[in-house]
């Protein structure tokens, strides 16, 4: 029996006062009950308007109906045949603003809760299935993929189903990229994403760690040397962006991107950690995505009290709502309407004061968001010993500088054609190395759209 209630079913959650000491996960999960009770809410509609919401298409309607009969192990099958990530999409991906976004049930109330319903069918097949799915049989085929992110793992795995021979080549000693470096244990705890990196070993594919495409081995002699036949390049958006302001070379201050690895995949939140990392008592964060509440959240574990500093309001903040309602649940302090103009420090260069000046907003600019403008004489100053700046990335020039006729775009991105091939024969390359910093589920979707062109041009198809 369909359940026609307009709100749903909310998820349980640590105490804020609680969780904003600790690094466990906040979201804690459907229960049994809860997931079939909002499965119910689903109308199975027959122009099935969430898919056209999912980048890699996931057969929603299909899955949740497998839920509301209690058939989770089902469900998960379902969701697996296109998607190589459902417990870190479950947890990590803009639902609001993707599938659910196009959910009848959105219209008179809120929409079905698509992506609890993920994370819930994920969790329950990973602590009741243990069995290791048969590898497929080989094609004889060789592929290398650059990157372990989000784009990197699907690519893999759509591949290695079809019997490819996979080689993926991380950077760093974890395989995960920005699963693992940049989104926090609290969001996205890393044993999921060690477990579906295991899960590709299973499949076949080859995890070399510690490897810098572009300085050790280069493109080309992936393919010269390696015999690879088709490289794939997911290689993200690693390099940070500052603001030209003074200052911004003093002790204490940090890129997002610096920080979060040094949380996130060096664990220096620790006290047995090797990695240091200050432990402030006063921060700033300048930015207002995602990536700035996942910086001010984590410093608010650390014991400090953390301001949010960013240009536009609270309506305009880019970051997911839930992000915002978290952290100011979590007591983050939200400095909006104002922006940095310049950053002091002591004697020994040490960061001891950030200076804004306070904003309004003017008409749209060409983003179509109201354009901030600068109040003068509104000038004050905010106490800190630490400035994080979240300010957003851009791909690492490293591989473009190192590989003849990659026709590269003026924000640093590969230019690639609707199927991800690149201005190199048989070199593809898709997520933020591309686009730039985006969505882990936009990126989820290039990979697989590259593995499908890589499959067809090998095969002759």
């Amino acid at each position: 029996m369909a359940n026609m209630s307009l709100i749903k079913n909310p998820m349980p959650s640590q105490d804020p006062n609680v969780r904003n000491k600790n690094f466990d996960e906040v979201a804690l999960g459907y229960t049994r009950e809860q997931a079939m009770d909002e499965a119910q809410r689903c109308l199975n509609c027959k122009n099935r308007a969430c898919m056209q919401g999912c980048p890699v298409m996931v057969h929603i309607p299909e899955f949740i109906a497998e839920v509301a009969k209690g058939n989770f192990e089902e469900a998960y099958q379902i969701i697996s045949n296109t998607s190589a990530l459902p417990a870190v999409c479950g947890r990590v991906c803009p639902q609001e603003n993707q599938c659910e976004k196009y959910c009848v049930r959105g219209k008179k109330g809120d929409p079905v809760g698509i992506g609890r319903l993920e994370r819930f069918v994920a969790d329950w097949h990973n602590s009741h299935t243990c069995d290791v799915p048969p590898r497929p049989a080989p094609n004889g085929h060789k592929v290398a993929v650059v990157g372990s992110g989000p784009a990197g793992l699907t690519c893999a795995g759509d591949l290695a189903r079809k019997g490819y021979d996979v080689t993926v080549f991380e950077a760093l000693h974890l395989a995960g990229g920005v699963l693992v470096y940049g989104i926090p244990e609290f969001r996205l705890p890393k044993a999921i994403v060690q477990k579906e990196v295991d899960g590709l070993k299973e499949m076949g594919v080859t995890i070399a760690t510690d490897t810098v495409i572009g300085g050790t081995i280069t493109i080309d002699d992936l393919m010269a040397e390696h015999r690879f036949e088709a490289v794939f390049i997911g290689s993200g958006a690693g390099l940070p962006m500052f603001m030209k302001i003074p200052g911004v070379n003093y002790r204490g201050v940090y890129s997002a991107n610096e920080f979060l690895t040094r949380i996130n995949l060096m664990k220096a939140y620790r006290e047995d950690s090797d990695t240091p990392i200050q432990h402030p008592k006063k921060v700033a964060v300048v930015g207002g995505g995602n990536v700035a509440m996942d910086a001010a959240r984590c410093a608010k574990r650390l014991g400090a009290e953390v301001y949010i500093v960013y240009r536009r309001g609270m309506e305009e903040l880019p970051a997911r709502h839930e992000e915002v309602e978290h952290a100011e649940e979590e007591g983050v302090i939200f400095k909006t309407l104002c922006n940095p103009v310049e950053i002091f420090a002591d004697e020994n260069d040490d960061v001891n004061k950030i200076r804004c000046i306070k904003m309004e907003l003017g008409e749209p600019d060409a983003s179509g968001r109201r354009r901030p403008m600068e109040i003068a004489g509104s000038e004050f100053d905010l106490d800190v010993d630490c400035v994080i700046m979240a300010l957003g990335t851009s791909p690492n020039p490293l591989i473009k500088d190192t590989t003849e006729g990659l026709v590269i775009n003026n924000h640093g991105g590969i230019v690639v054609n609707e199927d991800g091939l690149t201005s190199r024969e048989k070199v593809y390359a898709g997520g933020d190395a591309v686009t730039g910093a985006a969505t882990v589920i936009l990126a989820m979707g290039a990979g697989k759209t590259a593995a499908k062109a890589i499959d067809e041009q090998l095969m002759g198809k």
